[in-house]
């Protein structure tokens, strides 16, 4: 696992555990424009990156999270989390200011996207080979912290078609799912209804383990772009 992404995977992971135990995050929609970010949200950064801003602000009578991206990356970490289980639904809606001109999410220097939400999961260490073991040991020397084993990550990018998947460029534990690209859906909200559970099996070939967080956020740090995305309540629903 490279560094870049096993800090990022670090950051969530921790700030999650640094949450109230048991007391749900509030919805974007409850929290008043231009307050800060709950105690139950954490802004999850990378060393030696500039941080994205982080606002809430009203969108037609609702309040919404804004991340603002120029030259610069960052996340909103959010603890919501699910039980093993093949049902376990993710929702949200999200909007952005425009598509990425220079993204390549098939190399690391375009590896940025207009939106991004992660979700993370608590696949066994013993599970896996040798070699993902270590490496995942040493980044969680280098983190200090645990860093999560696998992870789903949908996208807004620019070229690669709606329904695309691939590996992360910086780890094999990390799977790419385009679900919104190009600009015709620019400045509109898109609703989004995703089975992680599913779509973790189709991407690692077992059942999913439970989730243990959700991250939101953008990145322009590779290409050097600016972005502005919105996103609306977040839920997650174990069924």
């Amino acid at each position: 696992m490279k560094t870049r992404a096993a800090l990022l995977f670090a950051g969530i992971l921790a700030n999650s555990a640094a949450t109230i135990a048991d007391v749900p995050p509030p919805a974007f929609s409850s929290l008043t424009p231009g307050q800060a970010l709950p105690a139950q949200f954490r802004v999850i950064s990378l060393p030696k990156i500039a941080i994205n801003q982080f606002s809430f602000v009203a969108i037609d009578d609702k309040t919404v999270l804004r991340v603002d991206s120029s030259s610069s990356a960052g996340s909103v970490g959010l603890p919501l989390t699910a039980p093993r289980g093949t049902n376990t639904l993710l929702e949200w809606r999200w909007k952005i200011s425009r598509v990425l001109d220079k993204a390549d999410m098939s190399a690391r220097s375009g590896d940025d996207y207009s939106a991004r939400v992660y979700v993370f999961f608590d696949v066994p260490l013993a599970s896996l080979s040798f070699v993902e073991r270590s490496k995942i040991r040493i980044a969680r020397a280098l983190a200090g912290v645990d860093v999560p084993t696998a992870a789903l990550c949908y996208v807004w990018t620019n070229t690669q078609r709606a329904g695309h998947t691939q590996w992360s460029t910086y780890t094999n534990r990390a799977r790419m799912i385009v679900l919104q690209s190009g600009a015709a859906n620019v400045n509109k909200w898109q609703g989004e209804s995703r089975n992680v559970a599913a779509d973790f099996r189709d991407a690692f070939g077992f059942d999913a383990p439970a989730v243990t967080g959700v991250a939101v956020g953008n990145d322009t740090d590779n290409t050097g772009e600016r972005v502005t995305t919105w996103f609306g309540d977040v839920t997650l629903k174990s069924r």
